[in-house]
């Protein structure tokens, strides 16, 4: 099975992070992954994507020109990426940051206000990891145990009063993305 995924956003949201975390855990996992970052030079406030493939074969291409799963954590990322989602594919989009939503029928749709939940959760740079969780439960395309462990081992040197704040927003996430596991 393979998965092909792009996560996109402003720059300073953490969706190279999404991409990393995951492709990271399917790595740990025995997976083979690629992980290809794009940003423009302002990266900070400017937009910025990443394309994650995680399969259990090989992978013929870094490069994800029509994924499985999409995750926009703002409207131009929607508006550009929206349309590039296979039929049958995922588009999780942040509500708080697209107004105009996705008018597709061809695939799912996951709208979550993330900034709202992040900011519930008492942090709004939690809005990556509750995406990643979101990923997780409607996918299990990697296990929580795998996405923590990697989490613990980053946190615990960075930053790690961030650790509990992050590991509320995957569970979150996870709850979120399960609601969604039987409806097509």
């Amino acid at each position: 099975m393979t998965t092909e995924m792009i996560c996109a956003g402003f720059g300073g949201q953490g969706v190279l992070t999404i991409g990393r975390f995951l492709a990271q855990a399917g790595m740990k996992e025995g997976k083979n992954v690629s992980w290809l970052p794009s940003y423009g030079p302002e990266m900070r406030g400017g937009t910025a994507n990443v394309s994650t493939v995680i399969s259990d074969g090989p992978i013929a291409s870094p490069i994800v020109s029509y994924p499985d799963v999409l995750v926009a954590l703002n409207q131009p990322s929607l508006d550009k990426f929206g349309p590039m989602v296979r039929k049958g594919g995922v588009i999780i989009y942040n509500t708080n940051m697209c107004p105009r939503g996705c008018n597709r029928d061809d695939v799912q749709l996951i709208p979550v206000p993330m900034n709202d939940i992040a900011n519930e959760i008492g942090s709004s740079i939690v809005l990556n990891m509750l995406a990643i969780g979101i990923i997780i439960g409607k996918t299990g395309l990697v296990k929580y145990e795998t996405i923590e462990d990697e989490l613990k081992s980053f946190l615990q040197e960075k930053n790690p009063d961030l650790l509990d704040k992050n590991l509320q927003a995957i569970k979150k996430g996870i709850e979120i993305g399960k609601q969604y596991t039987s409806v097509k």
